[in-house]
């Protein structure tokens, strides 16, 4: 019991790390809370910290009942969530940003960033949201929804660290070690979303041809 609750929380925290991308949100996040003080930008970080685990959590427990409403299998979802992930890795690749400039403008001019646009949709966005819908499928017995729900809770908790003690290492990488240290992740991230697309094809191919696979 023990070993598959271990499994599966660090199992959901491995998949939504890298997407999520704590050390990319802080770059973001140090630069919409410039103009604040230290005690509200702390604040924040906790809040958009609970808010990425609220997000995450409610589609991890009705992702089967969104799978079941509009018919689609898991193959399906894991290819349309390597899409969406892949786009994500290619825009880190290409040091493209999350946010537009009117969008960036927005943020600074709002007050709380921490669900919009911290936790949706920069940390806990389509691509993460996909990830937590899949592990949704996953899941088996109570033990397991434990484990995911942990694993979720601890991204949360990493998130948190990151926001909080990020401006000593904006400061020490500067914009050119974030810049590179960013695109390292997104490579990464390119290639989790290829295999999510293989093994999305892999399985739609043997439900419709189940005979080419014995």
């Amino acid at each position: 019991m023990f070993q598959s609750l271990t499994s599966y929380l660090l199992g959901t925290f491995a998949a939504l790390f890298p997407i999520a991308n704590p050390m990319g949100a802080v770059v973001i996040f140090y630069s919409l809370t410039s103009a604040y003080s230290h005690r509200y930008r702390l604040k924040l970080a906790s809040k958009t910290a609970l808010n990425v685990i609220l997000v995450l959590m409610t589609f991890f427990l009705v992702g089967k009942l969104i799978l079941d409403l509009f018919g689609l299998s898991l193959g399906v979802l894991r290819i349309a969530g390597g899409l969406i992930v892949g786009h994500t890795a290619w825009d880190m690749v290409a040091a493209k940003h999350k946010l537009t400039t009117e969008e960036h403008q927005a943020a600074i001019d709002q007050e709380d960033i921490s669900f919009t646009p911290m936790a949706i949709p920069i940390i806990s966005g389509p691509g993460a949201i996909g990830v937590a819908i899949g592990q949704a499928t996953l899941v088996r017995e109570w033990i397991d929804y434990l484990g995911c729900l942990l694993g979720i809770g601890l991204l949360g908790v990493i998130v948190y660290l990151f926001l909080r003690l990020g401006e000593p290492l904006i400061r020490r990488l500067g914009k050119t070690g974030m810049g590179a240290l960013n695109r390292i992740l997104g490579f990464l991230i390119l290639a989790i979303a290829i295999q999510l697309i293989s093994n999305g094809t892999l399985e739609l191919l043997k439900n419709a041809a189940p005979n080419l696979f014995k």
